[in-house]
């Protein structure tokens, strides 16, 4: 394996074992709250649970604890909505549960590979750092997980804005180092991208995105959908992501 791509956290498990490097992808909204959230100057701490185990874990990292949405309230801003983190003081580190995300980082982190949180915004900043470090090569393969959604079952929801994120990714990644070699399937997520005449309209307009809107945020469309409108690349170590040097 060069360039693999693959979905959610029991392939980002498997494929980690094999992996030098992981980037983990989950668009609306957990990596790219993790980047908005880096680039303001916070460690963040991803954990699996939206639970009562959230709040214990947060205070043994003196960390700020991300509610949901609408559990925000002025004196407690912090949430996975990216507009939200944007507008938020920055604390010096930030506890964002995510049940996809999250368990996707997790996951992968387990095999000891070096895990990269990617979404749009920093697709290409994201293709640069994996060529720097020789990521993708028969010595160091690289695995790029779509995270997806979750049927009421808990089983896997395959989503469109994963996939072109993934995508994205691989297609900066082909272009900054043909010579690789990707499976199939990273291929054809590239391709995927490549062909999409207009992915900020897709992002908008896929599930995921049309649920926010229901919701009342679309504003977390819009900034997932600033495609490379960031050159921050937050990289997993000793349990936070922080800031690729």
């Amino acid at each position: 394996m060069g360039v693999a791509f693959g979905w959610g956290p029991v392939e980002a498990r498997a494929l980690a074992g094999t992996a030098a490097c992981v980037v983990v992808v989950d668009v609306l909204s957990f990596t790219t709250a993790v980047g908005v959230a880096v680039e303001g100057g916070s460690a963040v701490h991803p954990y699996r649970w939206r639970d009562a185990t959230a709040a214990g874990y947060a205070r043994e990292h003196d960390a700020v604890l991300a509610v949901g949405r609408s559990e925000t309230t002025p004196d407690h801003p912090w949430s996975l909505s990216p507009a939200a983190l944007r507008a938020a003081p920055a604390p010096a580190r930030l506890v964002l549960p995510s049940p996809n995300g999250s368990a996707l980082a997790a996951g992968a982190a387990s095999g000891g590979a070096a895990v990269v949180a990617a979404s749009l915004r920093n697709r290409t900043a994201v293709a640069r750092l994996l060529v720097r470090h020789g990521y993708g090569s028969a010595a160091r393969p690289l695995a790029v997980i779509a995270s997806g959604e979750r049927w009421p079952d808990g089983s896997l929801r395959p989503a469109l804005e994963d996939h072109l994120g993934a995508g994205a990714v691989l297609d900066a990644l082909r272009a900054l180092a043909p010579g690789l070699h990707p499976t199939p399937e990273a291929t054809a997520a590239a391709t995927l991208w490549a062909a999409t005449d207009d992915p900020a309209a897709a992002l908008h307009g896929c599930d995921s995105g049309r649920e926010l809107y229901e919701y009342g945020f679309p504003e977390d469309v819009a900034v997932a959908a600033e495609i490379d409108g960031s050159t921050t690349v937050p990289v997993l170590v000793d349990g936070a992501f922080t800031e690729a040097p």
